[in-house]
């Protein structure tokens, strides 16, 4: 009877905290209009100033590169800077192309088989897969990408303009209708992600803070019910809720871009709640004693802000320096977010994916263990 009386209370306070949250008209704009919005415009109208640095990716089509003579090989082996410390995926050549009016341009070329060059095009490391047929440049990229038309319009400049080589016209433009290739597709996962990491973050760390500051929580200390039970109440309600957010995006651009799941279901559900349980962690170890709400805006600012920024939601992390790859890699939003994308455009089912689970589920635990340990009503 005890444990029915526990079950009771813990679906009670899951039903209250429900209706608070519904109850707020925030919630349906920021939760679910907003990420909408920002798919919208940025999905249609994302255009972005030329980057100094831009990586494109070579697949050799001829059997051997030494025995190649086309344009292109000449063009690398004899133009530009090959890169003498080549470790595995580093870039082989380098050439700069010089502009006193627009500004330099930098060139990383990376020798990749095709399978390869497109998980890198799909992940958005490169935005341009060059190959050589028959003596013939081949250009790939997606029409829609307008970073990647920039790389082009540079590139074959330069192999076709009489700046190096003379103008064949007989080069090729192979556009890439390859679904995930788009910006689309790599956006939309990642605003799902960054909907848990913002839902749960200001939700329930930020959402505990303010309530300890208005002393509400101070009248829960002569209730019978466990600090578990409340605090286990607040995430499944933001998990239901994020949930339905992430759904009502995904079916805005499966009708509006088209956009398919090429990997696991059941692998995007698990990979989907532990990074719920990571985030939701995260959240009642930072909202666990204070309660000022500027010293929690801080705290919940501190959190979001520089995983928003490096974790590649609107453009790749690998702009970023290369030494910090490896340190952008393990933060849990970038894990969500890479995990997301593979399943969602490269096909990755639960074995690729089980590693970041695993992980963000552990995480979470933890923390959440070490926040419900030092909690305060007050």
């Amino acid at each position: 009877m005890n444990r029915m009386n526990r079950m009771n209370q813990l679906w009670l306070l899951v039903c209250a905290h429900f209706h608070e949250i519904v109850r707020e008209p925030g919630v349906l704009f920021w939760g679910i209009i907003f990420p909408i919005l920002m798919a919208l415009g940025l999905g249609l109208a994302f255009t972005k100033k030329g980057d100094v640095l831009r990586k494109i990716a070579v697949v050799n089509t001829s059997g051997s590169a030494r025995n190649d003579s086309s344009a292109l090989q000449v063009f690398l082996n004899d133009k530009c800077i090959k890169n003498t410390n080549n470790k595995d995926g580093d870039y082989k050549w380098k050439f700069e192309l010089k502009d006193q009016k627009l500004g330099n341009s930098v060139f990383l070329f990376y020798e990749l088989d095709w399978d390869k060059a497109m998980v890198l095009l799909k992940r958005g490391t490169v935005n341009l897969i060059l190959t050589s047929e028959k003596g013939l440049t081949e250009y790939h990229f997606d029409p829609m990408n307008s970073d990647a038309e920039l790389s082009y319009l540079k590139i074959s400049s330069i192999l076709g303009s009489g700046i190096i080589y003379p103008a064949s016209g007989s080069d090729e433009i192979k556009p890439l209708t390859i679904t995930g290739t788009r910006y689309i597709d790599f956006l939309v996962p990642g605003l799902i992600t960054m909907g848990v990491m913002m839902s749960t973050m200001w939700g329930i760390s930020y959402g505990i803070i303010e309530k300890r500051s208005k002393k509400l929580l101070r009248r829960f200390v002569a209730t019978p019910m466990k600090k578990s039970h409340f605090l286990i109440a607040l995430i499944s309600v933001r998990v239901i809720m994020n949930f339905i957010e992430a759904l009502v995006l995904l079916i805005f651009a499966v009708i509006a871009f088209k956009m398919t799941i090429q990997g696991s279901i059941i692998a995007l559900i698990l990979l989907f709640l532990a990074g719920n349980i990571a985030f939701a962690g995260i959240a009642i170890l930072s909202s666990s004693h204070t309660s000022n709400t500027e010293v929690g805006n801080g705290i919940v600012n501190f959190v979001v802000m520089p995983m928003m920024v490096l974790s590649g939601i609107f453009f790749s992390y690998h702009n970023f320096p290369d030494w910090s790859i490896p340190v952008i890699r393990k933060l849990p939003l970038t894990m969500l977010t890479d995990g997301m994308r593979s399943i969602f455009n490269e096909g990755a089912g639960l074995t690729e994916v089980s590693l970041p689970i695993v992980i963000l589920t552990v995480t979470g635990i933890i923390l959440f263990s070490a926040g419900l340990k030092i909690f305060k009503w007050h």
